[in-house]
């Protein structure tokens, strides 16, 4: 890879140039090797080349001995190459083998490989395929065969081919196929494929750089509505580069963050602040997931005390016409205009227990449909309370688009 052998450096006969060579070629590797292993950014190649100690086993203890060693600068130790995991080892027995064949036959190549990086970590595994899109591709055919969804580059499918055994009716092999039919309705050859496109959707439908996790899809319509309402009204709403991301409660945002960050996402939180949630709520302040402040909960934007969804943002009159309006509720039916006593400061609370009081004909309460009917039909709510919820959205949003600064 660097142009010299054993043999060259076995005619050195001065310790200051036998380094110097040393050095020149171990950095000229490692820059080589690690500008493509994204695995562990601390690691070096290190080569060691002198006197056999007689207490090694054969045929290390006699003559000259040179050793490939990788050095880890966290740790300040180096072991042998053979000592890395398999992974490792193939990765950089693949670069400098495929070096040696690109001085010996040029650019006169076809590569044809079998379940390359068989032994790599998913995330190697992308940074072998980064190797071959920028090294090998603009110069050779390459084919190789995978199992792995992490060796298909999802956004260039139409690379891919299916290799499938083809059956008579009688169950007969009649022979392999290989063909670029990827709707095969074999499950098995379909399966890599599957798993690759369903890794990238997952990746970058629902997110953005600056992700805003909610519970709920209902809070995604409330904050959408919001937005729009104080932007139509020449007022501040939230910022576009924010994406809202419902993820199903509070206690799913440990489990996003172990999916997506390592994709080192800016990531806020707006949670409701219930008894059930309180703990988690602040365990989650706590943890490293988040960067400090980057938590918010409802009832910071409402008028309850204690305990707050983002339908409190709306307020309770509010709210109750919606839900008033989304089921088509008779006066007979209607929610009181006081709130009674001892129910919990949450509107949807108390808006559940009213709803189990009603007959069999009026549809079962949910959160999503008052969220539904407001943003389908906000040119028809006239209630007086508007107002006031946008201005607690105003501040709401305003503290969520501060965070875009930090």
């Amino acid at each position: 890879m660097v142009g010299t052998t054993i043999h060259k450096l076995s005619q050195i006969n001065k310790s200051e140039e036998l380094i110097s060579k040393l050095e020149a070629v171990q950095t000229r590797i490692s820059r080589r090797i690690f500008k493509y292993w994204s695995q562990n950014k601390h690691l070096k190649v290190r080569f060691v080349y002198g006197e056999a100690s007689p207490g090694d086993p054969e045929p290390f203890n006699t003559g000259k001995v040179f050793q490939t060693r990788i050095e880890n600068t966290r740790h300040e130790a180096t072991i042998n190459l053979d000592e890395r995991s398999t992974g490792f080892v193939w990765f950089f027995s693949f670069l400098v083998w495929f070096s040696e064949v690109q001085r010996e036959h040029g650019d006169n190549l076809i590569v044809l490989l079998d379940e390359p990086g068989l032994s790599l970590h998913g995330k190697a595994q992308y940074d072998l395929l980064r190797f071959m899109r920028e090294e090998l591709m603009p110069k050779y055919q390459v084919i190789y065969s995978t199992h792995s969804p992490f060796m298909i580059e999802a956004n260039n499918l139409l690379s891919c081919r299916t290799v499938e055994d083809v059956f008579t009716k009688d169950d007969e092999v009649l022979g392999t196929k290989v063909g670029d039919d990827v709707l095969s309705t074999d499950s098995d050859t379909l399966f890599p494929l599957q798993a690759a496109l369903g890794y990238d959707i997952t990746q970058s439908m629902f997110i953005g750089e600056h992700c805003l996790l909610v519970e709920g899809p209902s809070d995604l319509l409330y904050l959408q509505w919001a937005s729009s309402e104080l932007i139509s009204r020449g007022r501040k709403g939230l910022e576009k580069r924010w994406t809202i991301t419902p993820c199903g409660g509070i206690a799913k945002v440990f489990s996003f963050m172990a999916l997506f960050g390592g994709n080192k996402l800016h990531v806020a939180v707006l949670t409701d602040y219930g008894k059930g949630d309180k703990k988690k709520v602040e365990e989650l302040r706590k943890s490293d997931l988040l960067r400090s402040g980057h938590v918010l909960t409802a009832d910071g934007y409402s008028d309850n005390t204690n305990e707050a969804d983002i339908e409190d943002i709306l307020g309770r009159c509010f709210y109750i016409e919606l839900v008033k309006n989304a089921y088509a509720l008779p006066d007979k039916h209607k929610i009181s205009a006081v709130p009674p006593a001892g129910l919990s400061e949450r509107v949807t609370e108390e808006v559940k227990q009213h709803f189990m009081t009603l007959p069999p004909s009026i549809p079962e309460y949910d959160h999503y449909a008052p969220a539904r009917y407001l943003l389908e039909n906000a040119d028809r709510i006239s209630t007086v309370e508007v107002d006031a919820a946008l201005r607690r959205f105003e501040k709401l949003f305003a503290d969520i688009n501060a965070l875009l600064c930090q």
